[in-house]
């Protein structure tokens, strides 16, 4: 008899268990058995070709009536071509590089074919369709019949191991295992009516009844949700359990100065999260809280009085950035906003002041040594830079303050490496603009308290978006451009946003698009000398992108705040952090090609000062494409939440809780945060009362869990 850690080749055998190794890293009889189905068809409920529309979901019992198999002339593959017929009419089935199938697929032989029913060139077709032949020698219509009733389980599988070949194996698996006891307590699992891990087990494989098999399915999930929440729970604890030096508000000192300087109120939300991080703070184990919030909703602020407070006590803080253009526009807002506060060092400089240096990775050898200089004495206050931050050479004299800017731009790698040049481990606050639904945040920053900022300070503008499609209304472009026109006629300026750099794809740093590589894209460099000598023949435009040099960048940048350029002409990297006031238009070249959150940052930049905001999307793509679809999604709202929901289910969900860097696979096989939010939340809730009592007498629910701390596989949670 086997038990979940028993090896899969005692069961299975030496080849069969090497290849469930090599195609989804499977060792053990608990992983095989932890292989669900993605669905079922159901033997006997089978559709006639003649009455198919294209949507549906079919299972057809047929016969092959034909296999071709074809080269592609414009690139490399190879397309397989199979019609069955059910004696109603015919059905393609087209595998695109599989021609090894054919062995399957010989003409004559008979089976069930399932899948979506989709058209290509008038003919109705089923695409890489899931199928099961029905062996030689079988009564078609006996086998049908034996069929019915009975749900067929498919799996994710590949061509060493078909679907079929994995449900024989875990059927083995479940014939070889002995009793298992349930991981789960069970008032636990009577609280919530579940059944036990065998149970479920049985009931999700050999499914014969879909309402026990779905209950089956929320158990596992449950387990799923339970461990992870159970495991964020302790590292949140294990970080409280650390030391941190306390650093409480100082009276009279550089916040309080700056707080009197300031030209503008805190709104409510600033208050109360300002509050929540000065509590934090003047703890003795150290912060760890992401401060997310909407576009300009002034996180820059709250991070600056966090920031103050730190060097009030004597502290360091350092703001790490992902680019240098943004790494330098937060230095000069910093500098703006505290002005002489800001001049720490300096001849007849107040006592309650500081420095902010900026540190990047293409600075000269001169600026940058005198940075570093500073950083080591411990002159600068408050140090801003990129991944230059993390270089050996970089020692901080009391680092008490990590501030990471666009979280999700960084890994934990980047995040420790700033944190280890502490001599005691500093406080740390991440921010991001790119608002997280709240199942998200418990289940990818679950060890991180969370604050959020949803109001905009007073005085924000209003953006307005509009669709602008190009193809269907070709006038609207030249509208465009005189609608840029009119802006700069008054005095506004303009970013026009273009996904690539230049023609040369190769060499484009900023490419990083959704889809494809389609060489009739907007490129920077070709696109400003076109406008430059046609629609916007006399405006000052200037480019902005990824390959220029830092001096280049920054220099234009300057120039386009002082009001000198009237239109920038640039990629992304004006996505986030970039505040230029005067700016109220943005026009997005080929905007189908950026994804819902980046276009919510793009237009952020924006209505930033007292004129309202305009941003104009521009797309060729059809109006019924899944493209238009997002782009009018975010057309109609401003609400950041509302659009990363959208954003979040386009995606897939190992985008949402991060790369497994490992290569191995992950914990998650059946949690999808947005679908099971009100599981999780049952969850995060059962795991706290757990920890509260005691793990250590839920002996297996903590081997589970120990065995999870220790698997690579949940390097996935840090990677986010």
């Amino acid at each position: 008899m086997a038990t979940f850690d028993s090896k899969l080749s005692g069961v299975l055998g030496d080849k069969t268990a090497k290849a469930f190794k090599e195609l989804f890293g499977y060792t053990t009889v608990g992983d095989l058995l932890h292989h669900f189905p993605r669905r079922y068809l159901v033997r006997g409920e089978l559709s006639d070709i003649s009455a198919l529309r294209e949507g549906d979901e079919a299972t057809i019992l047929a016969e092959v009536y034909s296999v071709q198999s074809r080269r592609f002339q414009a690139r490399k593959g190879t397309m397989l071509e199979v019609i069955v017929t059910d004696g109603t009419a015919k059905l393609s089935l087209t595998f695109f590089n599989q021609a090894w199938r054919e062995k399957d697929l010989r003409v004559g032989s008979k089976g069930l074919f399932a899948g979506k029913v989709g058209r290509f060139k008038e003919k109705m077709q089923l695409s890489h369709p899931d199928y099961e032949m029905i062996p030689d020698g079988n009564d078609v219509d006996s086998a049908v019949a034996g069929f019915a009733g009975q749900f067929i389980p498919l799996y994710p599988s590949s061509a060493k191991l078909p679907s079929w070949k994995i449900a024989q194996s875990i059927d083995l698996a479940l014939a070889a295992l002995d009793d298992v006891e349930d991981p789960i307590p069970a008032p636990l699992l009577e609280k919530n009516k579940y059944p036990t891990i065998r149970q479920a087990l049985e009931q999700i494989h050999h499914p014969n009844d879909l309402d026990a098999t779905e209950l089956a399915r929320e158990r596992l999930t449950f387990d799923e949700a339970l461990l992870l929440q159970l495991l964020l729970l302790k590292r949140k604890e294990a970080l409280r359990a650390l030391d941190a030096v306390a650093r409480p508000h100082k009276e009279n000192g550089l916040l309080d100065a700056f707080d009197a300087r300031l030209p503008f109120e805190l709104t409510a939300g600033q208050k109360s999260v300002s509050r929540e991080i000065a509590d934090d703070l003047a703890a003795s184990h150290p912060m760890h809280r992401l401060l997310q919030g909407e576009v300009g909703s002034g996180k820059t602020v709250i991070a600056l009085r966090a920031a103050l407070t730190v060097i009030d006590s004597g502290g360091q803080v350092a703001l790490l950035a992902p680019t240098e253009v943004l790494a330098a526009q937060h230095q000069r807002t910093f500098i703006k906003l505290l002005g002489e506060l800001a001049q720490g060092g300096m001849l007849g400089s107040s006592d309650s002041s500081t420095s902010v240096v900026l540190l990047t990775g293409s600075q000269n050898a001169a600026t940058r040594r005198e940075a570093l200089a500073q950083i080591k004495s411990g002159s600068a206050g408050l140090v801003v830079g990129t991944h230059a931050l993390l270089g050996e050479s970089v020692e901080f004299k009391e680092l008490a303050l990590v501030i990471v800017d666009e979280q999700h731009r960084f890994g934990v790698e980047q995040r420790d490496a700033l944190k280890s040049k502490a001599s005691i481990t500093p406080h740390l606050l991440v921010m991001t603009a790119t608002p997280i639904p709240r199942t998200v945040a418990m289940t990818v920053f679950g060890d991180l308290d969370v604050s959020t900022l949803r109001e905009l300070p007073l005085g924000r503008q209003v953006i307005t978006t509009h669709l602008v499609p190009v193809e269907e209304k070709p006038h609207f472009l030249e509208r465009t451009w005189q609608r840029v026109r009119e802006e700069v006629s008054q005095g506004h300026q303009v970013y026009i946003v273009a996904p690539r750099i230049s023609a040369d794809i190769s060499e484009d740093a900023d490419f990083e698009f959704l889809e494809g590589s389609d060489s009739t894209l907007s490129a920077v460099e070709e696109l400003g000398p076109e406008l430059q000598s046609g629609p916007l023949n006399g405006l000052r435009i200037a480019p902005l992108h990824g390959r220029q040099s830092a001096d280049v960048k920054d220099e234009t940048m300057k120039a386009f705040a002082a009001g000198q350029i009237d239109v920038l002409i640039s990629t992304t990297v004006i996505e986030v952090g970039v505040d230029v006031p005067n700016a109220t238009l943005m026009v997005i070249m080929d905007a189908d090609r950026f994804g819902v959150s980046q276009l919510h940052q793009l237009r952020g930049r924006v209505g930033r000062g007292t004129s309202p905001g305009l941003c104009l999307l521009l797309t060729k793509s059809p109006s019924d494409s899944p493209a238009r679809i997002r782009l009018d999604a975010v057309a109609s709202t401003t609400d950041g939440f509302e659009l990363s929901r959208i954003d979040l289910e386009q995606r897939r969900e190992g985008d949402v809780l991060g790369t497994n860097q490992s290569g191995t696979r992950s914990h998650l096989r059946l949690l999808r945060v947005l679908r099971d939010e009100k599981l999780i939340e049952v969850a995060r809730a059962e795991a706290a009362i757990l920890i509260e009592a005691g793990l250590s007498q839920y002996t297996l629910l903590e081997a589970a869990l120990k065995k999870l701390e220790l698997d690579t596989a949940t390097e996935f949670i840090d990677k986010s």
